[in-house]
């Protein structure tokens, strides 16, 4: 079993593959945290809750105990307002005005398995044995508020899921407030406060810190999980590093605003909680109405972030992602985007996919331009009916040109968005995001859909759908290039107008799962101005994600790394474009941008038929190469050798299951003068086994390779260098 449950001292003690969850309803029904880390046979109360006069405290019980206060519990639900004055994980404002609840356990039920949630995303069960869950169900008598906590324990993985539904079980409405998945309360504080922010252009990267005193925190208002944060943190003891020491990872499966946090309090708790940003939110809960959390995943690794990052890629590889793609090869594409932006007709369009069917590419991918009157980037988003101005002979002509070099099509939208230039806009103007008398700031020269409103989500799906099963399209690319501003709707009434931003969420959740339920043969990759929606929320729709906007290979040694920490290979996309870079403007060889591309799901951004012959055959040769290995490189365990973060270089290693083939990337930053020879060590190998590196006669055993290590070529002269290794067991 994963979950027990000790009657006699109310005790549930959830137990993964090596990692225990330990929880415990003590006096009246208050249900405190007690134990989170590796796992144990048995919990025995050794870091037993003690209780002691704290003073200043607030006590629930001041004339029988001055000792217990809510203050001073490991809670794993709290709420604020009788004793506790610290962040609590909800707030609801009861219709006398007032915000103070009292959750206490009322039931609780085990069961095999793992429920869905019902309009969200979230992992799931394949098998019922493979995962067991725990309902507990907590009550508040005097507000008539149910709070029903689920936690699901994979039996195999070191992966707990969380999450939490507010029930109103009385007969006035409230309002909620605060609702996040997520609260867990540790007992000291030794930590560090690990995180991935950036901006666009520049997605996840690492930042790591000493937690302290007072509240640190990451957070989204922008509508989308976001380029600037990633709804991920993670608490690491000291010393902890890639591959030893503890690390404690949260994960929230959604795509909009999250607020993550650790809170270290006066004695040096920490509190850490993850969900739905408060900050403009608010829902009305009428009676018998409930509100749905988003799901938290909670991952545990005595194997430091090397072993936490293999937990979260396994099981969002195999049981977050769905569909026909989930496990199957993703090919190598090509895109026009940098190739001829918005200035393409079919012949143009067709002499690229020629050049790339030459190189080896199995798919062309039409992107922005091809519908409305869209020659630049101020119209016609929302009119999603063929251009026939740059294609005369309609979409399907387009498709079967290309369709007919033995190369699948795909095709670029970005349906969440419309142009205030557009025949939809000029005939439903309140289909958009807006407050009434108020400027409607633009961003990009577009305004966002109110994918809240079930008629403007109806239209969307109905586009879509009619243009994707006008012709044979077997991939999407889905883009959304603007964050939220005058977050309102038409429909909602005042007193539900901050629900706008989740009720987006729900809407364009629906609006995924119809069109990538009806359409089961399209690939579908999401993108937000690049990585601005890279969470798992996404993930579960759409099985790969546009990593980055920003296509320099040095840029993205540091982009694909930072996103390796949670997120798997398979789900990165990952382009060779042209130089000097659009970006970046920086130069470099086609090998470098090849070996960095090809650390992803390898495709192509610029004019083929201007590549010299020389470049070509550079080409030829990545896409060949790609073929034999893209199955390791999408579907292998990925182990991180050398970050980019902390030196010149960056290496990286994919190993498959058996541990009988391998490929090592490294690649050098700036060239130094006189520069000491280099070695580094390749970690997760077979210790028992020897292994040969293609085109050598060179043989090491697998623990040389970790131990001793690997000698970079001393022929790798200049900036911007690069090499791989490839290795197969001998048998």
């Amino acid at each position: 079993m994963a979950i027990i449950f000790e009657e006699k001292q109310n005790i549930f003690h959830l137990q993964a593959n090596d990692t225990s969850y330990v929880m415990q309803i003590i006096r009246d029904g208050y249900l405190s945290h007690l134990y989170w880390g590796r796992k144990i046979n048995q919990y025995n109360h050794s870091n037993k809750l003690q209780f002691v006069d704290r003073a200043f405290s607030g006590n629930p019980y001041p004339s029988i105990d001055r000792t217990f206060s809510l203050d001073t519990l490991p809670q794993e639900y709290p709420g604020y307002g009788n004793t506790d004055y610290r962040n609590p994980a909800y707030q609801l404002q009861l219709d006398n005005g007032t915000t103070v609840t009292d959750l206490r356990y009322k039931s609780h039920v085990i069961y095999k398995g793992k429920p869905a949630l019902e309009g969200l995303p979230a992992v799931y069960a394949e098998d019922k044995n493979e995962a067991e869950t725990l309902e507990i169900t907590l009550e508040d008598q005097i507000a008539d508020i149910s709070v029903l906590l689920t936690y699901t324990v994979y039996e195999q993985r070191n992966v707990i899921t969380r999450t939490a539904k507010i029930i109103n079980t009385g007969s006035a409405s409230v309002d909620l407030k605060r609702a996040l998945s997520v609260n867990i309360d540790f007992r000291d504080a030794d930590f560090d406060f690990l995180h991935l922010p950036g901006a666009w252009g520049r997605e996840r990267h690492i930042e790591r810190q000493p937690l302290r005193s007072g509240i640190q925190s990451v957070e989204s208002r922008r509508g989308a999980s976001s380029h600037q944060h990633n709804p991920f943190v993670a608490l690491l003891r000291k010393g902890t590093n890639e591959d030893n020491g503890e690390v404690f990872g949260l994960n929230l499966v959604y795509s909009g605003n999250f607020l993550a946090q650790a809170e270290v309090d006066q004695f040096n708790n920490t509190r850490v909680s993850l969900g739905i940003n408060p900050f403009d939110f608010n829902w009305k809960l009428n009676p018998g109405e409930s509100f749905q959390c988003p799901e938290a995943v909670m991952v545990y690794s005595h194997e430091g972030l090397g072993g936490m990052s293999r937990t979260f890629h396994d099981l969002y590889r195999t049981r977050l992602c769905r569909g026909t793609f989930r496990d199957k090869e993703r090919p190598i594409l090509i895109n026009n985007w940098e190739a001829t932006y918005f200035d393409f007709n079919a012949d143009k369009i067709e002499q690229i996919a020629k050049a790339g069917k030459e190189l080896g590419i199995e798919l062309f991918v039409l992107d922005d331009g091809w519908f409305g009157k869209r020659d630049d980037d101020t119209s016609s988003l929302g009119d999603w009916f063929v251009d026939k101005g740059k294609l005369p002979s309609g979409l399907e002509d387009l498709v079967n040109r290309v369709r007919n070099m033995d190369m699948e099509f795909g095709l670029w939208f970005e349906p969440e968005m419309i142009s205030v230039n557009s025949d939809l806009y000029r005939k439903h103007p309140d289909w958009c995001l807006h407050v009434p008398n108020r400027t409607r700031s633009e961003s990009r020269n577009q305004l966002v859909l109110d994918f809240s409103r079930k008629d403007v989500c109806d239209e969307m799906i109905k586009m879509v759908s009619d243009i994707l099963a006008s012709c044979p399209i077997t991939y999407v690319k889905w883009d959304m290039n603007r964050h939220m501003t005058e977050i309102g709707s038409a429909i909602l009434p005042p007193d539900q107008q901050r629900e706008t931003a989740h009720r987006y969420m729900l809407g364009l959740y629906r609006v995924m799962d119809e069109i990538t339920a009806a359409f089961p043969h399209v690939l579908f990759e999401s993108c937000s101005g690049g990585g601005g929606r890279f969470d798992p929320g996404i993930l579960y729709y759409m099985p790969q994600t546009w990593t980055s906007d920003n296509t320099d290979a040095i840029s993205r040694l540091k982009i694909q790394y930072g996103t390796s920490l949670v997120y798997p290979i398979s789900s990165m996309g990952s382009h060779v474009s042209d130089i000097p870079n659009h970006q970046v403007h920086r130069y470099t060889s086609l090998d470098i941008r090849g070996d960095a591309a090809m650390s992803g799901n390898l495709g192509y951004e610029l004019d083929l038929s201007k590549l010299t012959e020389k470049e070509k055959e550079v080409v030829k040769k990545q896409v060949s190469t790609y073929k034999e290995i893209r199955k390791l490189i999408q579907f292998g365990d990925f182990y991180r050798l050398i970050s980019p973060f902390e030196n010149n270089e960056a290496a990286w290693a994919f190993i498959n299951k058996d541990k009988d083939e391998a490929i090592v990337f490294y690649f050098r930053l700036l060239s130094e003068a006189n520069s000491p020879f280099e070695s580094f060590k390749v970690k997760g190998l077979d210790p028992l086994k020897s292994y040969k590196v293609e085109n050598t006669n060179d043989i090491y055993g697998g623990d040389e390779l970790e131990f001793v290590g690997l000698s970079v070529p001393t022929e790798l002269n200049g900036d911007f260098q690069s090499h791989v290794w490839r290795l197969k067991a001998l048998k």
